[in-house]
């Protein structure tokens, strides 16, 4: 007769199977449970380039508080240095609508320099400081020196360039010749044409007529010749690529900013692309 009593432990289907696949889950027919999930390793190259990344400087982690997460140290310090520009813009902005700023700033800024503000400069008139004597000799030289250098300054500002030089002591000779000097050179003016070699710059107007040309030399020389005027003349040459207007003989002609040339100790002009031709005469009722 077989007791009841005795204890007999019931193990199930499942976990008899557990316990066969050695832990692994089984599902419920008893089978383990296989994962299908994909487990990813990295490649040899990625795993180099991650401890390239980890060493170099701008790579390396800071876990410091101030730090911002996910940024290099480069990137930080733009985003930051943006900020304060942002900030300062923003105080300056406020500072410009407060009243008397810019009053209070001159204050401080001459109590740095240790001087007070200079008073304003008035320009005043040079012939306002002359006696009545020296500011007809002035006024007089003053027409002398437009009739004979026209094209550049005025009767008015001759007179004022001779009336400043004779405030300061100049003679009224020296003062002239510094003058007409210093009007000669000035662009525009035209220049006698005697005085072309004497004058201290590169380009010249004269204004004359053209008494000769000649057969060029070179097929690069569109026209050669000579200009005259009362004081004298010079040989001009005009060059193919500059693309002038012809001139005649007989002629009479502006040439502005035209190049002065030396050769064998003889000064020339020549006309490029920069130079200008005008026939004053051109136009005139009669000639109509």
């Amino acid at each position: 007769m077989s007791s009841n009593s005795s204890s007999s432990k019931v193990v199930t289907v499942d976990e008899q199977a557990f316990e066969n696949a050695g832990g692994q889950a089984v599902d419920e027919d008893g089978f383990p449970v296989v994962d299908e999930t994909p487990e990813f390793e990295a490649t040899v190259e990625q795993e180099t380039q991650a401890k390239v990344d980890a060493n170099h400087p701008d790579g390396i982690a800071d876990t410091s508080e101030d730090r911002i997460h996910g940024v290099t140290l480069e990137q930080e310090e733009r985003i930051q240095a943006r900020e304060a520009e942002l900030e300062r813009i923003s105080a300056q902005a406020e500072l410009g609508t407060q009243d008397g700023r810019e009053q209070r700033t001159r204050e401080v800024v001459s109590e740095l320099c240790g001087r007070d503000e200079p008073d304003s400069v008035e320009r005043t008139d040079p012939r306002e400081k002359l006696t009545q004597e020296e500011l007809a000799e002035v006024n007089e030289q003053a027409m002398r020196i437009s009739d004979e250098v026209q094209g550049g300054w005025s009767r008015a500002v001759v007179a004022k360039q001779l009336a400043e030089k004779v405030a300061r002591g100049r003679d009224v000779t020296k003062a002239v010749l510094e003058t007409l000097e210093e009007l000669k050179a000035a662009p525009g003016a035209i220049v006698p044409i005697a005085d072309v070699p004497d004058v201290p710059v590169g380009e010249v107007t004269v204004e004359g007529t053209v008494q000769t040309l000649w057969e060029p030399s070179s097929s690069a020389i569109q026209q050669v010749g000579l200009i005259a005027d009362d004081s004298g003349k010079i040989k001009f040459t005009c060059w193919e690529k500059s693309g002038q207007t012809v001139v005649r003989e007989g002629q009479k002609v502006r040439f502005r900013a035209a190049a002065k040339n030396w050769y064998e100790g003889r000064c020339s002009i020549a006309l490029t692309g920069w130079s200008d031709i005008h026939f004053p005469e051109r136009g005139r009722w009669w000639e109509a």
